[in-house]
């Protein structure tokens, strides 16, 4: 720490109590009171170097008072920073540090102590002291900075605050390792071979150190809030990088607000709470204050502040009941990062007395339609629709699909809260555009949680949530799951039985098209025949493989698609079971005049419809065409006669 000798006489002053005293040998003829503390001083030493103790003094002797008694309780820096100005004014030995400098600058303004007055003054003195040593160096300049809490008004006034932050916002974007070092001539202080700083060829001991861009955020989080915004301001000022600013606002925060390391260990809390400043716990009031100022110091960019930070202060602010605008700006800022949210960032705890739920999905839903409007206020569009009637992929799609799948987990996480209204549920569900899913599995598991945890839900309840799904973005295992999940409506099997079968349709009719074409092609190279196997073509092995590997996988294919059938007419069977079971007056589920052709076999040739007793509840009409049915009929018969 930079300190200067000042003085050359021995020692004077002893406190006895509250009260000081200056044994020279001379009684006192003047008491200076400051606070609760008294200084039993000569008039002569005093009114030489202060022009407003010479003044007040004048005062009392023209006033004939006895008793010269001066009361300076409002002395910049208090007792301590007059006891220090007194014992310059008697030329008694003492310390000017870093830690003093500011408190005795602001005195020594208060107390008229300029060159005017007496040469080489205490003004001069601390000036020259703060501005040719302590700026110069970075420690200093954060504790004479940290100093001027007490005396902000009177410091900035003298310009002394700005010199601080100044130095600190300067320095905060060099390099550290070049203060109070020699600096080569080409770069870098000269190393010895051992790796130790050389100081004009002689070993300093010291290694060279890596440091970061962060090495300054431990030591400006010991700043109260008004000199760290101004030092953050300056900083930007000057150019610092957003993400160096960000860095040091969540350090400091981290520092300030105890609720932002719940999720820490131990070990970390309390590193995070270890400052000196820091004697007490803040209070609820100025954790709020705290919060609120540092919503307003985040840059309002995307990519910029972390979402773990910015969930972070979102959680603590509904805890400490932040204000409605503040709360709002966090979740716009999350909103228009949602892609780059965890599951468990999500998780927000519900603090509200009136609703019962675990997690607060309206804050969820709330940062969802944030993100939703900002995906189209960049241009986020819907995909085109290609020639085949498929979605065209586009790159800008990613983050939209990131969102849909992380909203599908949270939706699974939260569904077993038996205090979710079915309503909430659906509305966030609904929430993600139809094109953002590329498949429904991850909201199908949600819904089948949902009905797991609530499972006194009625049939028409189980319907409209169902709904939110879309059948035929169902995957083939998830489709096998839905088809014998007891817990789904039975339109809703029945949709799903019919998807199915449709895949594995179309799955039947790729492979038998992609074996055609290499047939075909094996032709055209002329590749050998079934006649020219023995005469060792080269390339015969790889098509039989390839050829083989096909077949089982249609064979595979069709044995589903028995098995499928079977399925379906069992299900036929239990329907017209129940159709017969009810009576007329309730009217009947399905019409039992014409025959249900959901999943019919290839054997059936005419088209068949599934309908219901009323508009609301009627089923999809299918109708199958003969012709690809015996399309189906060549290529199973085709099939038996090359196996």
């Amino acid at each position: 720490m930079a300190c200067l000798k000042l003085g050359s006489r021995a020692d004077v002053f002893r406190k006895q109590g509250q009260d000081w005293y200056c044994t020279t040998g001379l009684p006192s003829d003047i008491t200076v009171v400051v606070g609760e503390q008294s200084f039993h001083l000569h008039k002569f030493p005093l009114l030489s170097k202060s022009g407003l103790l010479e003044r007040l003094i004048r005062e009392k002797i023209e006033k004939g008072e006895d008793s010269c008694a001066i009361d300076l309780s409002d002395i910049p820096g208090g007792a301590k920073a007059f006891e220090l100005a007194a014992r310059f004014c008697y030329g008694v030995k003492f310390e000017l540090t870093s830690s003093n400098v500011v408190h005795l600058r602001c005195a020594s303004e208060y107390l008229e102590m300029a060159e005017e007055i007496a040469e080489g003054n205490l003004i001069a003195q601390t000036e020259n002291f703060l501005t040719q040593t302590v700026l110069k160096s970075w420690k200093d300049s954060i504790k004479a900075l940290h100093t001027c809490d007490d005396v902000i008004d009177l410091a900035e006034k003298l310009q002394v605050v700005k010199k601080c932050i100044d130095s600190v916002a300067t320095k905060s974007s060099t390099d550290p390792d070049v203060f109070g070092w020699p600096v080569a001539q080409y770069g870098g202080p000269t190393q010895s071979p051992g790796g130790s700083f050389l100081w004009n060829g002689i070993s300093t001991g010291a290694r060279p150190r890596n440091c970061s861009s962060d090495w300054w955020y431990d030591d400006v989080s010991c700043l109260s809030l008004p000199l760290y915004k101004k030092v953050i301001s300056a900083m930007e000022y000057r150019g610092v990088n957003q993400d160096i600013i960000v860095g040091s606002l969540n350090h400091y925060a981290k520092r300030r607000l105890p609720g932002l390391n719940r999720r820490k260990s131990i070990s970390d809390v309390s590193n995070c709470l270890s400052v000196s400043t820091l004697t007490t716990m803040p209070s609820e009031e100025e954790q709020r204050y705290l919060l609120e100022e540092i919503d307003r110091l985040l840059p309002f960019q995307r990519g910029v502040t972390s979402c773990k930070l910015l969930f972070g202060l979102l959680r603590t602010a509904i805890f400490l009941k932040a204000s409605s605008s503040c709360m709002s700006n966090l979740e716009r800022r999350i909103g228009l990062q949602l892609d780059k949210a965890t599951l468990e960032d999500l998780l927000i705890t519900n603090m509200s007395e009136s609703i019962e739920m675990l997690y607060d999905v309206d804050c969820v839903h709330r940062i969802l339609d944030h993100f939703l409007a900002m995906d189209q206020e960049t241009g986020g569009a819907s995909p085109g629709i290609g020639e085949d009637g498929h979605l065209l992929a586009s790159p800008s799609l990613l983050p939209i699909t990131m969102v849909a799948k992380l909203i599908d987990g949270y939706l699974a996480e939260v569904a077993p809260d038996a205090n979710l209204k079915l309503p909430k549920f659906v509305s966030l569900a609904a929430a993600i555009p139809d094109y953002a899913r590329p498949i429904d599995d991850g909201l199908y598991r949600a819904v089948d949680i949902y009905l797991k945890a609530h499972p006194h839900l009625s049939e028409s309840e189980k319907e409209e949530l169902c709904r939110v799904m879309d059948c035929q973005k169902l995957s083939l295992e998830a489709c096998t799951h839905a088809a014998q999940n007891e817990r789904l409506p039975l339109r809703v099997i029945v949709q799903v039985l019919f998807f199915e079968q449709l895949q594995l349709r179309s799955s039947i009719a790729e492979c038998l098209m992609i074996s055609e074409n290499l047939e075909g092609g094996s032709r055209q190279l002329g590749m050998p025949t079934s006649s020219e196997q023995h005469r060792g073509g080269v390339g015969w092995p790889l098509a039989a493989r390839e050829n083989q590997a096909l077949r089982e996988g249609m064979d595979g294919m069709k044995q589903r698609v028995a098995e499928l059938e079977k399925e379906c007419s069992t299900m036929r069977e239990e329907i017209a079971r129940l159709g017969r079971s009810r009576s007329a007056g309730k009217g009947r589920l399905f019409s039992l005049g014409t025959r249900p052709q959901i999943c019919s076999t290839a054997k059936d040739a005419t088209p068949a419809k599934v309908t219901t007793a009323s508009d609301d509840e009627r089923l999809a009409v299918v109708k199958v065409d003969a012709t690809p049915r015996l399309k189906l009929s060549r290529h199973k018969k085709n099939l038996s006669i090359e196996a």
